[in-house]
């Protein structure tokens, strides 16, 4: 696979520029153009398309069977199998690219845990997923709040008292000629013990003393002569038992002679002394060094508290952990004897997790490698063996090891995960069988229904000239949503000279998804034009979006580009960048503001502000984890003390912590009244507040807003949203006067706001014409299509529809109109397949839930439950969508 990889391939200036010259040759990977172009813009290297990247997830053909399956079977099973459950449902929301839903089920996994080893291993993988939001859990204790959420756990508490669960030793009732103590010697010294209690440690004993063996009638016993190891045994040893055997506790004993009580325990088989033991040695580990000193003996003599505890305290540290060989090899090595004492059932959901992080560290590494196969070797059910064989031929493919990447792909498609094809396919071209590839999925695409994109895509791979672009035109139509297909026709169409077109291509998909690769195809494409100012626009979002971004295959650092580009594009001063930047946002072109904000941050002094705006955008284009980290920077690079709470304030909003990022707007205003600070408490309690009282509240904060200092820009975004406020509350001037001094700030947005009153006042001709002009200025209008079509007749809307699903097919409101006109044409079977055509791509719950729906009146019950199910696995809380699933349950035979 070639895909965008990092490389230390070093690359001087003037390299670069040669590199850069616009002179240069279009290449689209395995298939050179023609060089016989007489355009100058064909020499040299310089676009490559790479290929889709073979994903190591979990991908069924069918996700909502999947997810209605595993709904079925939490709606049944036994407790105890529901961890494992939420497990698989994870990882079908990963193949999906649902992170949010992936963690939730994640979530569900460590709440459903019926042991403590699955608490750890859970609890340990959502603490990992939640690095690097240490300053959100300091924000929250600053506000009084404490989360305890994935903290490590005292094992010992979790687990039964062997003592306490135990039945009382029977009465022993020693012969007459028995003494009541014995004496046990140890070379020359000797330790009395009480014969009665003794006997109540275990079993042998029991027999030793008062059975028929000769030591039951001796007042003293040689213990070396009763094959007690060295190790195993000192008189301070024998205290130690001597002394439990009285008291039943562990008072002040060093780690070193538990460690020797311990192999006594094993060998007489003390099971209440070895657990006393294993809970006291697991209260002592406090450390990684300690974890590693003590686990292999933790293994060795079956101790699972302790065993547990230090792989708890692996666990803790991952990543870093991981970096540590001691811990890898003893993370590998083990048996799988080993591995239940350390990690009882929950084995497969400890290397499940181990897998995981290991991958993002290093796919291709041994470590990923041993791990994996732990994967496959715990797995119990074929979904979890076929993504475990799926994943180990994912990264056997990564080391170039052929043979086994080919035999673990074979096994997971044997055992019905179709995707692994995708393997055998690449595996077949490396080896020199193109044709064997493209047959291989043409006969997965004939035993597919209904069609999925993905299959087009990857066929698509094996094949030149029309055929190429006829797969990947079918991919595009069955899954808009994948990137591979948009940047080689973009790719190919700038080989035929046509720029335009190229372009027009390469939009399509960034209208609706910010797609990094994407983005530095358009990159590539403009330096081809010599626009060398929309290619400073595009690399300057790339780097807002990965400031560690490497282009060209990963030769180039994305930054050393941007500086080259850079001279010789229009110099700005940073009046010229507030001018761009006010013309860029009410022309609501996100990625131009985002690229203006990059530049003014080299120079600007008030990178607090900027970082903030950055964040804003970063958020309408849908990169949360983009959004925050510009937000952490905001608060890092705030002027004052009053500015970094209201970010703090917004950090806490938006990481779903509503009272207290409230809290922090307010300490802020003690300080100083300022617009964001009452902005912050107004969007909050308008976005939280379910009372319809709160209204009052919200229009005076932003009143309270607009009255303090801020430029254009903000003002005309708190004018928008007091308009909001005095359309719910039915004061239509008011909300009408807001919106038409929101656009004399040029807050373009305004129309759509000032369309909705003048439908509430029945007037649709005027929303129309408001929303037309909303269209003629907004770059992304995909929205304002969708809003246009409410305010007109149903052509015109379902041709305003059919424009927002060109222009972002992720939308779900055109695809549910659509089948809701037909269904009211009574053309069912054709209502079902426009939901279909969509939830294809998209696991959304509206969908699901319409389609459910629609089966149902179709009569269709089996198909009605199970998208009910897979809907409430999307949202298991939806009010709607369970009282559909409890109706459409009652109707089954």
């Amino acid at each position: 696979m070639r895909t965008f990889y990092p490389s230390d391939d070093s690359c001087t200036k003037e390299s670069l520029l040669t590199s850069l010259n616009p002179q240069s040759w279009l290449q689209v990977e395995r298939g050179k153009l023609s060089s016989s172009s007489p355009h100058p813009l064909c020499r040299g290297s310089f676009i490559k398309v790479p290929e889709p990247q073979l994903l190591p997830h979990y991908k069924p053909l069918d996700y909502v069977q999947i997810l209605a399956q595993i709904h079925e079977e939490l709606e049944s099973c036994a407790l105890h199998e529901r961890s494992t459950l939420y497990l698989l449902q994870y990882q079908v929301f990963r193949g999906l690219g649902e992170t949010k839903l992936g963690h939730r089920s994640l979530i569900s996994a460590w709440q459903e845990a019926t042991t403590v080893n699955e608490k750890v291993v859970f609890g340990s993988w959502l603490r990992y997923e939640k690095q690097g939001e240490e300053v959100i859990a300091d924000l929250l204790s600053s506000c009084g709040k404490y989360s305890e959420e994935y903290v490590p756990l005292d094992i010992a508490s979790y687990v039964l008292d062997i003592a306490a669960t135990s039945p009382k030793a029977a009465s022993v009732k020693l012969k007459l000629q028995v003494s009541k103590h014995v004496v046990f010697k140890i070379g020359e010294e000797r330790v009395s013990c009480d014969r009665k209690r003794f006997t109540s440690l275990s079993p042998p004993f029991h027999a030793m003393l008062c059975g028929n063996f000769a030591e039951s009638r001796l007042d003293e016993i040689d213990m070396p002569e009763n094959h007690v190891s060295s190790s195993a045994m000192s008189c301070n040893t024998m205290r130690v038992v001597r002394d439990f055997s009285v008291s039943g506790v562990l008072t002040g004993v060093s780690k070193d002679l538990l460690l020797e009580v311990v192999m006594f325990a094993n060998k007489f088989c003390c099971e209440r002394l070895k657990d006393a033991c294993d809970r006291e040695l697991a209260s002592l580990v406090s450390s990684m060094e300690c974890a590693i000193e003590i686990i292999d003996f933790a293994l060795e003599e079956t101790s699972p508290i302790l065993a547990a505890t230090c792989l708890q305290v692996f666990l803790y540290e991952m990543p870093d952990s991981l970096m540590d060989e001691r811990v890898v090899e003893v993370l590998t090595r083990v048996n799988r004897s080993q591995v239940s004492t350390m990690a009882g059932k929950a084995s497969f959901s400890l290397y499940s997790c181990l897998s995981e992080v290991s991958m993002r560290l290093d796919p291709c590494s041994y470590r990923t490698l041993a791990f994996l196969e732990k994967v496959v070797e715990f797995a119990e059910y074929d979904q979890q063996r076929e993504l475990g064989f799926h994943r180990l031929g994912c990264t056997r493919l990564l080391r170039k090891e052929y043979r086994e990447a080919e035999e673990a792909f074979g096994t997971a498609f044997k055992l019905d995960l179709v995707y692994s094809a995708t393997g055998l396919a690449r595996i077949g071209y490396i080896k020199g069988h193109r044709l064997w590839g493209y047959e291989k999925l043409t006969s997965v695409i004939s035993s597919v229904s209904p069609p999925l994109g993905w299959v087009y895509q990857e066929r698509s791979l094996y094949c030149e000239g029309d055929k190429k672009l006829e797969d990947l035109d079918k991919a595009t139509e069955l899954d808009p949503t994948l990137t591979y297909p948009y940047m080689y026709r973009a790719v190919t169409l700038m080989s035929e000279q046509n720029a335009e077109a190229a372009l027009e291509e390469i939009n399509r998909i960034l209208r609706f998804k910010l797609a990094l690769e994407c983005l530095e195809i358009r990159f590539c494409l403009y330096l081809g034009m010599d626009d060398y100012g929309a290619a400073l626009r595009d690399i300057q979002a790339v780097l807002t979006l990965c400031p560690d971004y490497r282009m060209f295959d990963g030769k180039v650092a994305a930054r050393q580009l941007r500086t080259l580009v850079y001279e010789h594009a229009e110099n700005w001063t940073t009046a010229d960048c507030w001018v761009q930047l006010y013309e860029k946002w009410s022309n609501v072109d996100d990625i131009g503001s985002l690229s203006v904000i990059y530049q003014m941050l080299e120079a600007d002094a008030f990178k607090g502000v900027l970082y903030f705006r950055q964040s804003l955008l970063l958020l309408r284009l849908n990169c949360p984890e983009a959004a925050m980290r510009s937000l952490h920077l905001a608060r890092e690079h705030a002027s004052s003390d009053h500015e970094r709470l209201v970010y703090e304030g917004w950090i806490l909003y938006d990481t779903g912590h509503c009272e207290e990022g409230l809290k922090k707007a307010k300490q802020s205003i003690k300080i100083k009244r300022s617009f964001e600070a009452y902005f912050l408490q107004a969007y909050a309690l308008a976005e939280s507040s379910l009372d319809p009282s709160s209204s009052s509240t919200v229009v005076s904060l932003l009143e309270d807003a607009l009255k303090c200092p801020s430029d254009r820009l903000r003002k005309g975004q708190a004018l928008n949203n007091l308009g909001s406020v005095y359309v719910d509350c039915e004061k239509l001037d008011l909300a009408a006067d807001c919106y038409i001094n929101a656009l004399k700030v040029r807050h373009t947005r305004a129309h759509q706001g000032l369309a909705r009153v003048h439908f509430l006042r029945n007037d649709k001709a005027a929303a129309y014409e408001e929303m037309t002009r909303l269209i003629e200025k907004a770059q992304n209008n995909a929205s304002a299509y969708e809003k246009r079509s409410e305010y007109c007749d149903r052509e015109l809307a379902k041709s305003d529809l059919e424009m927002v699903t060109r222009l972002d097919p992720l939308r779900v409101y055109p695809y549910r109109y659509r089948a809701a006109v037909l269904m009211d044409s009574r053309k069912e079977r054709e209502a079902i397949m426009e939901l279909s055509r969509a939830i294809a791509f998209k696991a959304d719950l509206h969908l699901l839930h319409l389609r459910a729906a629609f089966h149902e009146h179709t009569g269709d019950v089996s198909s009605a439950l199970r998208d009910c199910r897979a809907a409430l696995s999307v949202d298991p809380n939806h009010q709607e969508m369970l009282e559909l699933h409890s109706r459409v349950n009652s109707h089954e035979p």
